[in-house]
């Protein structure tokens, strides 16, 4: 499928320059995920994930995670990349957000460096911001990645992309 991708502006990365298959590399962004005025990771390493008409997926370490808004949740994922996801519900002040977050317990060796770090995804929370920039949840649902004015799209997820 031939898809247009976005105009490039100066600073930005092009989604469609990323490979695929995904990689990981190591992150040089200040992450944070902050819900009713309670932060729940901050970090300025880990990993980013990136894929072929993706916007990043960002991985915290484990030290970089407040674990006491986390518990498990019986939801499951495969990964043609990563392997199997085990999703977490995040907990802030009453309220509970179901599958908020992923982690890859025993990720294919291609992915070993994220092993037990968490993704979340950008949807359910009030803040999730990169270099102190908020974040748009990619489109669809489904993805995690995060969108900043720093990557072009389009970004899989839109109506119509779901085959690209």
């Amino acid at each position: 499928m031939n898809i247009p991708p976005d105009p490039v502006s100066p600073g930005q990365e092009s989604v469609w320059d990323y490979p695929r298959p995904a990689i990981a590399e190591p992150n040089t962004h200040h992450l944070q995920i902050i819900h009713k005025g309670v932060e729940i990771a901050n970090t300025r390493a880990g990993y980013r994930t990136l894929e072929t008409s993706h916007p990043p997926t960002y991985y915290f370490p484990p030290e970089d995670v407040t674990w006491t808004h986390l518990s498990g949740n019986l939801r499951r994922s495969l990964c043609e990349w990563k392997g199997q996801a085990s999703y977490l519900d995040a907990t802030i002040d009453g309220d509970c957000l179901q599958a908020a977050a992923l982690t890859y317990r025993e990720p294919t060796d291609s992915f070993a460096m994220i092993r037990n770090h968490v993704a979340f995804y950008p949807e359910p929370f009030d803040q999730c911001l990169v270099d102190g920039e908020t974040v748009t949840p990619q489109p669809g649902g489904f993805y995690g990645g995060w969108v900043t004015s720093h990557v072009a799209g389009p970004f899989k997820g839109i109506p119509g992309s779901r085959f690209w």
